[in-house]
C-alpha cells in the first residue's frame, strides 16, 4: 500500500473519531502512531520510535517529549502531540522550542492527530523557528501535501536536505496559503478588482455579494484549462509511444464550469457555519458530490449536471435523496437552508445556531436580469480567455 493510500485510511479514522478523542493519549493511539507508521517507522521499535524522550534543560527535570525518531542511533525528528480536540496555537510550539533546544533533533512535528506542523532551525542552527516551514490537516489533505509528507517517510529521510528545503517551503507554503484563500473565499479587494472588469458601471453590494462566490470558480477554471492545455501538448509532442505510455491515464469524467460554479455555491453556502476548506468536490460518473471533510458518508448536495436533459441538485436528509430541479445555477441558493440543516447534522450542532458576524445569508432579492447578466459574462470572459492563452 503507497503512502497516499494509507493516508486515506487515516482521514477516515480522523472523520470517525475525532468527536470522541478528548485525551492527548486518545489522539496518540488513535491518530499519531498510526501516522509514524503509515511513514514506515516501526512503532514497535523502542529504538527507532522512543516514547516519553527525556529532554531536561538546566536544573529543569522531568521535561519529556512525546516520541523521538531517531535514525542510525541519532534524534532526528522529536513529536510532541496534544488531544485532538485542541486547536495548535503558539504555547504549544514555545513548549517544543524548549525540548528541541536541548536534543541534537533539527527537525520536529507539533501536532493533535489531525493537523501537522513541521518545524526546523532554519533562522539559528539549534533553535526552532517560531513558525512552521510546512503544515496540513488530515481533514483536508492535498495532492501536493502527499508529496512532501513523502519527504519525512523513513527510506527517504535526509534530516540535511530537508532543512536546506525548508526555507523555500516556508516561504511557499507562505504564498500559497495567500494564493489559496483568494481562491476559496476571495477578499473584497480582489473581487471588487475582477468584477470592475467585467461589470460596467457602479459595483454595488448586491452585485459584490453575486460575484464573491463565482470570482474562485472562474480563477481555477482558467488554471485547470491551462493545465489540461499542457498535458495535451506534452501527448501531442510525446517522441514515441513508449513515452505515451509512461503518461498517467487521464482522469474521467471531467469537471464541467456548471459544476465548478455549483460547487463554488454550495461550498458559499456551507462556509456559513464551517470552514469552506473542508467542502471538496467529488467527481463522479453520474454526478459530482460535494462531500465534507472528503468523506462519502458526509455529503452535503449532489449535482446531477451530467445527463442531457433538465440538471438536478440532490439535497440529502439522512440516507434519502431530494432531486430539485434548477433552470439557472443561482436557483441553488433556494436550497440554502436545506444545505445548512446538513451541515448542522453532520456538526451535531442545533437547527438555526447563530451565524457568526460577517456570515450573513446573501441577499437572494438580486434581479433575475442582473444574475443571468453576470453569469453569461463569466462565461464570456473564460470563452475569450481560454480563447487567448
Amino acid at each position: 500500500m503507497d503512502l497516499g493510500s494509507r493516508l486515506a485510511d487515516l482521514q477516515e479514522r480522523v472523520a470517525a473519531y475525532r468527536k470522541i478523542l478528548l485525551t492527548e493519549e486518545a489522539a496518540k493511539t488513535a491518530l499519531v502512531l498510526p501516522f509514524l507508521s503509515a511513514l514506515g517507522f516501526d512503532i514497535f521499535d523502542p529504538t527507532e520510535v522512543v516514547p516519553e524522550y527525556v529532554a531536561d534543560r538546566g536544573t529543569k527535570r522531568g521535561e519529556k517529549v512525546d516520541y523521538a525518531i531517531r535514525q542510525q542511533g541519532r534524534v532526528a525528528l522529536l513529536v510532541e502531540c496534544k488531544p485532538a480536540a485542541v486547536a495548535l496555537d503558539p504555547s504549544h510550539a514555545s513548549q517544543l522550542f524548549r525540548y528541541f533546544s536541548v536534543t541534537e533533533a533539527r527537525l520536529a512535528i507539533l501536532t493533535n492527530g489531525i493537523d501537522y506542523q513541521f518545524f526546523a532551525d532554519i533562522d539559528k542552527p539549534n533553535m526552532m523557528d517560531d513558525r512552521p516551514f510546512f503544515s496540513f490537516s488530515l481533514a483536508a489533505l492535498r495532492s501536493h501535501d502527499i508529496r512532501t509528507i513523502e519527504k519525512f517517510t523513513k527510506p527517504l529521510l535526509n534530516v540535511h536536505r530537508i532543512v536546506g528545503e525548508a526555507a523555500q517551503m516556508k516561504l511557499q507554503a507562505l504564498v500559497r496559503h495567500a494564493v489559496e484563500r483568494e481562491l476559496v473565499e476571495p477578499s473584497a479587494e480582489f473581487v471588487a478588482l475582477i468584477a470592475r472588469r467585467v461589470h460596467p458601471g457602479k459595483l454595488t453590494r448586491a452585485l459584490h455579494q453575486l460575484y464573491r462566490p463565482l470570482v474562485g470558480a472562474t480563477v481555477a477554471a482558467v488554471v485547470r484549462d491551462r493545465v489540461a492545455k499542457r498535458l495535451s501538448s506534452a501527448l501531442g509532442a510525446a517522441p514515441d509511444g513508449d513515452a505515451l505510455m509512461r503518461l498517467p491515464a487521464p482522469a474521467a469524467p471531467t469537471t464541467s464550469d456548471d459544476e465548478l460554479w455549483g460547487f463554488r455555491i454550495v461550498q458559499a453556502i456551507a462556509a456559513r457555519i464551517v470552514d469552506p476548506r473542508r467542502v471538496v468536490l467529488r467527481e463522479g460518473k453520474r454526478y459530482c458530490a460535494v462531500l465534507l471533510d472528503n468523506n462519502n458518508r458526509r455529503t452535503l448536495a449532489r449535482l446531477h449536471f451530467r445527463g442531457r436533459g433538465a440538471r438536478y441538485v440532490g439535497t440529502l436528509a439522512g440516507q434519502d435523496e431530494t432531486r430539485v430541479a434548477i433552470a439557472d445555477l443561482t436557483d441553488i441558493f433556494r436550497l440554502a437552508d436545506r444545505i445548512e440543516t446538513r451541515v448542522l447534522e453532520f456538526e451535531h450542532l442545533p437547527v438555526g445556531v447563530q451565524r457568526s458576524a460577517g456570515s450573513a445569508r446573501p441577499s437572494l432579492s438580486i434581479a433575475p436580469s442582473i444574475v443571468a447578466s453576470a453569469l453569461a459574462k463569466q462565461r464570456r470572459m473564460m470563452l475569450v480567455t481560454g480563447s487567448s492563452a
